[in-house]
């Protein structure tokens, strides 16, 4: 697999993402999960890069990218769509086909929706969310905020992996290597010399600040373009009613979205088998 890692200044913090397929014209924004890093979409990007340039970046607060000093304003998915808008103007990105797990997909949503960023509605051409819908299960969400505000800390990187393999178990299968990997690329060693995962404790302040950031029925219903949304069939964040009204509602009454269930996963489908690669691949394609 290979990439390069990068960093530009957006909306005056520092970004890290890698970049995969760089001489390729046809451009896929693959965004990761709430306490997650673009690190995640490894697989997806390596198997899209013999045709699309693919751009995976780590949100703030995540990964490589700089923590928030502003956290009550900036852990939201207003700041991550100027996040965004300014990715696109950086990398001259004039058009491009979004994929996004869990919060990458909200993020996706509200960029296409172009209520907050005008300018970048006609630049996404497709939305692919990954286990994200326009309204969200409760209690998952509450679950989620409670184990991402207060993550574990582990003498081992050997302990970390284990408590990754346990809280992701929904993604479905990974190999040992994948694992390995997973756990490498989000952990950071604290002063005490312990290993947690490698991300702003702070970035939960979205759920207690801004409370309905994720009710984003407004932002769906503006959407025209096609739309896949791949809900992990045991998932507890998107519910089936609510796969049935994205059908019903905005680009839904036109046509243009399609649901697939994907088995033996929960919240959220890992993007890391060919099964899943192909649906998204296809997808891409279709709507290029």
């Amino acid at each position: 697999m290979s990439f390069t890692s990068n960093y530009l200044t957006c909306a005056g913090r520092e970004i890290h993402f890698t970049e995969w397929g760089a001489g390729n014209k046809p451009t896929v924004i693959a965004w990761h999960g709430l306490a997650r890093t673009g690190r995640d979409m490894d697989e997806l990007a390596a198997s899209l890069s013999d045709r699309f340039r693919v751009i995976c970046p780590d949100t703030v607060g995540r990964g490589l990218s700089q923590w928030s000093p502003d956290p009550g304003n900036e852990y939201k998915l207003e700041f991550y769509a100027r996040l965004a808008a300014e990715l696109f103007e950086q990398l001259k990105i004039e058009r491009a086909h979004w994929v996004g797990t869990s919060m990458g997909g909200a993020i996706g949503t509200v960029c296409a929706s172009g209520l907050f960023q005008p300018q970048l509605a006609p630049r996404i051409q497709s939305l692919l969310l990954n286990d994200n819908a326009p309204s969200l299960a409760q209690a998952a969400v509450d679950r989620i905020r409670d184990y991402a505000g207060n993550p574990p800390a582990f003498a081992t990187i050997a302990q970390l992996e284990e408590f990754f393999r346990t809280v992701y178990k929904p993604y479905g299968w990974l190999s040992d290597a994948q694992w390995r990997r997973l756990t490498e690329t989000s952990t950071r060693r604290l002063p005490d010399g312990r290993v947690t995962p490698h991300y702003d404790p702070a970035m939960v302040r979205q759920f207690t600040d801004h409370p309905d950031d994720y009710e984003l029925w407004d932002h769906y219903e503006q959407l025209r373009i096609p739309v896949l949304l791949l809900r992990g069939a045991q998932s507890d964040l998107v519910m089936r009613e609510t796969a049935d009204e994205m059908l019903a509602r905005g680009p839904g009454k036109l046509g243009l979205v399609k649901v697939v269930e994907v088995a033996g996963c929960g919240h959220a489908p890992a993007l890391n088998v060919p099964d899943q690669l192909a649906l998204v691949r296809s997808f891409i394609e279709a709507a290029a």
